[in-house]
């Protein structure tokens, strides 16, 4: 290899580690925040009685 392409290879390989590096923290973190998110949502018991709701229903009426 001559220098140009050493130096050149040395380049891509730093810039590659530079940007794998907080990929791979990102990584790690996502899926605890996204555990997180999923606890915080209420279980549903189905539609809720508002006067948007009501208001659907009497127009689907056949």
């Amino acid at each position: 290899m001559d220098d140009q392409n050493k130096e050149n290879s040395r380049r891509h390989f730093l810039r590659m580690a530079v940007a794998a590096a907080p990929a791979a923290v990102a990584m790690t973190l996502a899926p605890n925040a996204a555990a997180e998110v999923v606890k915080d949502v209420p279980k549903s018991d189905g539609l809720r009685d508002t006067e948007h709701t009501r208001k659907y229903f009497e127009s689907a009426r056949f």
